[in-house]
């Protein structure tokens, strides 16, 4: 993690990191104000912070209430090295906890990050460099030697060169990655977590049988992502690239409307259309590009070619994004390894999906079958004893589709987690599908699991896909789990060998889709030095369904944006519009302002949390229609999940307006008791808002360039580095 300190009056500093700023100052005797902790009790602080954590993920994930447990921490300095020191951390435990948990539970403190860091003893380099931001060297723990060549089914070149050439890739165009975590719970299962250390919100995640493969999928995803634009996926732009000369890409056209808002003509084919637009009711005002929200240019569109006869077919940015989210992009060393990688991809979720929402029973891979791997067989070893039982199926539904499954199962909370893997070759897919199911996770992550069920509604409810998806953690059907299978077991095997082995796999899989019917459209991003694809497969790839497209499109965001960030200048009648929009759309009362409109709000502020429930509640304050607003302030008691201090505020403005809009009781009469209850200024918020005198309590101004808010800043920076490397490249072409 890249923290910045800045050097504040007298002995204060602050350090921010993500969306936090902490203070630090020195105690009076060593000259300084004494106005907050010291550097180093914040590390003492640290430890005995993180030890109670891992007390309470230990007793959250067994629902031991936490209430009577108390935890305090000394630090026994030794009189002859003031730097060796003794850590003694003390658990004060209700008699009524059993002693297995007692046990338990002071294990768990053995776990604690900062004890385990501090006891393995961290290197510290300190280097100076010209300027911090500019600085771009990857923070990569790994280093792999450059003297071996470690060569993986799938890859065109080594895992160490891949790595290396990757790293140097990102370096280049100014991004400095780091690594955040690392995890390897059982043998051969390793995943990390790496993130630009400017921008944390661009992030990626790894996984593979070894630490350099992990490494190199996490890198391989990363370049995909920013290749493909995903990172900054509706998010607002800003004006300056709204009006720049491309906003995505330089091969990208502005098509304009036809008459009566019909779709222009030059964007999809006589394929597309009836996917896209299946009852006549898309409109081209539904494709308007989101993130630059420059509606009088038109509808931004891509081009893919149609792999049927080469023509070029154009692709909104807005269809892409609403509907395939980050199915079907890839990366590799070379063009046909990214393809192999994109297609599947793309059959894993298809298939994946197909399975779960037919409750289609897999058949069970033969031990015999399995003992082949023993790589694998050791990291199923591992999970089952930990006490998971593991099941390993053969997801090719007969051998057409190269797809296998691993599915847990976790007795403690009775939840199942069904992971799925794809790749030409049984062995790879197999470990895919491994590494995938533990891909971030501990093993008290593994308790959060859904259980399973015969109710199949809610297996072939579309957000449940979403959610299979997203992390896979959606619901399984009962039915999944007969065995009875549906069909037989098949050792199949779509890979090929030699030298052009991606180019023949990527090949057979354009293939498969041929024969089943399917048009596939690709599009080719090199503009940052990378090879990385981006594949479309209309009717067959996407992920959210395709009426979003008008009823649930991002491109809301242009509806609302403006007048948002201009919240504090519009005028009643402005608000009043604004307000009629946010009731008359079909939005989520909790859904957050910040993804609404594609800003990136600082978490832990008014605005990171605001939601458009809070939102119309204010709009109705500031127009002093105090009935809607006492109304909006009940429900976001009973249901709004913010922090304690915006809760105590519209506590006190519940009572508040409680006695305005009752004609038998004065204001006055209780103002002093709220003082003393809610504090003075509090009240005084509280009171403003009622009278008019203070508007949208808590959400400060932005500014038209949006400069105040940092964490938005930092994506845009991101995006520019890529957005100055494509302009770069087109000028050199």
């Amino acid at each position: 993690m890249e923290i910045k300190v800045n050097f504040l009056d007298k002995l204060r500093l602050e350090a921010k990191f993500d969306d936090f700023t902490v203070i630090a100052d020195q105690p009076i005797r060593y000259k300084g104000d004494g106005s907050a902790p010291g550097p180093f009790d914040y590390f003492l602080a640290s430890s005995a912070l993180c030890a109670a954590y891992f007390v309470k993920l230990y007793c959250n994930t067994r629902n031991i209430p936490t209430e009577n447990i108390r935890l305090s921490q000394n630090n026994i300095v030794d009189p002859e090295n003031r730097y060796r020191q003794i850590f003694k951390i003390q658990v004060e435990l209700p008699e009524d906890i059993s002693d297995k948990d007692r046990q338990g539970i002071l294990r768990s403190i053995e776990r604690c990050t900062v004890k385990k860091v501090v006891q393995e003893g961290p290197e510290f380099v300190i280097e100076e460099v010209e300027n911090l931001d500019e600085d771009a060297q990857a923070l990569l723990a790994l280093a792999p030697s450059s003297d071996t060549s470690t060569y993986i089914t799938g890859k065109d070149l080594p895992l160490e060169q891949t790595i290396a050439n990757m790293s140097a890739l990102l370096a280049g165009l100014g991004i400095k990655i780091e690594i955040a975590s690392w995890r390897n719970i059982v043998p051969n299962v390793w995943s990390l977590h790496i993130r630009d250390a400017h921008s944390p919100m661009c992030f990626t995640n790894g996984k593979g049988a070894s630490k350099e493969s992990a490494l190199a999928s996490a890198l391989g995803e990363y370049i995909e992502r920013i290749s493909c634009n995903h990172f900054y996926a509706g998010a607002y732009w800003g004006a300056d690239l709204a009006e720049a000369p491309f906003v995505h890409y330089p091969e990208e056209r502005w098509l304009q409307p036809g008459r009566k808002d019909a779709l222009p003509k030059e964007i999809l084919d006589d394929y597309c259309r009836p996917i896209y637009d299946p009852d006549g009711e898309l409109r081209a005002s539904h494709l308007y590009d989101t993130n630059s929200g420059n509606t009088k240019r038109g509808i931004c569109a891509l081009p893919f070619v149609r792999q049927s006869d080469g023509q070029t077919v154009y692709f909104p940015t807005n269809l892409v994004e609403n509907l395939f989210v980050s199915n079907g992009m890839s990366a590799g060393n070379t063009l046909v390894e990214a393809q192999v990688q994109c297609l599947s991809e793309i059959f894993e979720r298809a298939v994946k999906r197909e399975i779960l929402e037919g409750e289609i029973s897999l058949p069970d891979v033969p031990d015999e079958v399995l003992a082949k791997y023993p790589g694998v067989v050791a990291g199923i070893k591992g999970l089952e004893e930990q006490g998971f039982p593991v099941l390993v199926k053969d997801a090719s539904l007969g051998g057409q589709y190269p797809v296998m499954c691993v599915t847990l199962m976790n007795p403690r909370t009775g939840g199942v987690f069904a992971s799925f893997g794809a790749h030409p070759s049984f062995e790879v897919a197999l470990e895919r599908s491994l590494t995938e199911l533990l891909q971030g996770r501990s093993f008290e992550g593994l308790n959060d699991l859904p259980p399973p069920t015969f109710n199949s509604s809610a297996v072939t409810e579309p957000n449940n896909f979403v959610e299979h998806f997203i992390d896979s953690s959606g619901i399984v059907s009962w039915r999944f789990f007969s065995d009875q299978a549906d069909y037989e077991f098949v050792e199949w095997d779509f890979s090929h060998q030699g030298a052009d082995s991606n180019a023949r796999e990527a090949a057979t899989l354009f293939g498969i889709l041929k024969e089943m019917g399917k048009e596939v459209y690709v599009a080719v991003y090199d503009h940052l030095g990378a090879n990385a694809c981006r594949i479309l497969v209309p009717g067959y790839s996407e992920i959210y369904p395709v009426e979003d497209l008008v009823w649930d499109n991002t491109n809301k965001a242009l509806l609302f944006r403006a007048d948002i960030l201009n919240l504090h200048q519009l005028d009643d009648e402005q608000l009043e519009a604004l307000l009629d929009r946010l009731e008359n759309n079909e939005l989520d009362e909790y859904g957050d302002i910040a993804t609404l409109i594609g800003i990136e709000f600082d978490e832990n502020t008014p605005w990171g949390q605001l939601t458009v429930l809070e939102l119309k509640l204010l709009i109705n304050l500031a127009l002093q229609d105090y009935e809607a607003a006492h109304d909006l302030v009940g429900a976001f008691l009973q249901y709004n999940d913010n922090t304690v201090d915006r809760g105590l505020f519209y506590q006190a403005m519940n009572a508040v307006l409680e006695i305005v809009l009752d004609d038998d009781m004065e204001l006055d009469d209780y103002v002093r008791n709220f003082r003393r209850l809610y504090g003075n200024e509090r009240m005084d918020a509280v009171l403003g808002s009622v009278d008019g005198s203070v508007r949208f309590y808590g959400l400060t101004p932005v500014s038209p360039d949006m400069k105040e808010l940092d964490r938005h800043q930092r994506l845009l920076d991101s995006y520019r580095k890529l957005h100055a490397a494509r302009a770069k490249r087109t000028e050199r072409a």
